[in-house]
């Protein structure tokens, strides 16, 4: 008996330009684990790397939005350049946010990204809803500052990639905006008599 065979058209599924919405996956990597790599790093090291770089991301994420809540509620006789200046911290933190999510995810661990589970994490203290006093500002952001980097000092123990990215980027990009912000807090009249 000779097969009928099956036109190739009704063999290959109809194509459609169609969205597929209301997709739901079932969760493939939990938080708090590391997946295999070959990166020549011991699982015990990676786990360390990726739990401590979360903590840096968490609050870097918070210190970021900290400096656009600021940029845009400031006041008074230096508000051009502290609008800028901040607004500038803001893009550095940003890429400091992608940094070391991406040295995360090298690690083979989950970069935390939710807001909420950021908030969960973050060890940076929640500002008012409303707007502070521009020193009250700036010293939230200096505290925030030297929250992280006496974490990225402590951190900066381990495997030799997360080292450079918490001492050339972390340290280095904090150090420099708290230098700048300080300046702002010091005791100077604006207009000498």
């Amino acid at each position: 008996m000779a097969e009928n065979p099956t036109p190739r058209a009704a063999a290959t599924p109809a194509r459609s330009s169609q969205p597929w919405l209301h997709q739901h996956g079932k969760e493939i990597q939990a938080f708090g684990t590391v997946r295999q790599f070959p990166i020549a790093l011991a699982y015990e090291t990676r786990m360390y790397a990726c739990q401590r770089l979360n903590q840096l991301l968490a609050d870097t994420q918070i210190l970021y939005a900290l400096y656009k809540k600021h940029h845009w509620l400031m006041r008074g006789a230096t508000f051009s350049q502290l609008h800028l200046l901040l607004d500038k911290h803001a893009d550095e933190q940003q890429a400091l946010v992608d940094t070391i999510a991406e040295r995360i995810q090298t690690l083979g661990g989950i970069a935390v990204g939710d807001p909420r589970h950021v908030a969960e994490i973050t060890q940076v203290p929640r500002p008012p809803d409303g707007c502070e006093e521009v020193p009250a500002m700036l010293s939230r952001l200096l505290e925030a500052h030297e929250l992280i980097l006496s974490d990225a000092h402590d951190a900066a123990l381990g495997d030799d990639g997360t080292n450079d990215l918490i001492v050339s980027d972390v340290i280095r990009t904090g150090e420099l905006q708290a230098w700048f912000l300080a300046e702002h807090l010091v005791d100077t009249p604006l207009v000498h008599a």
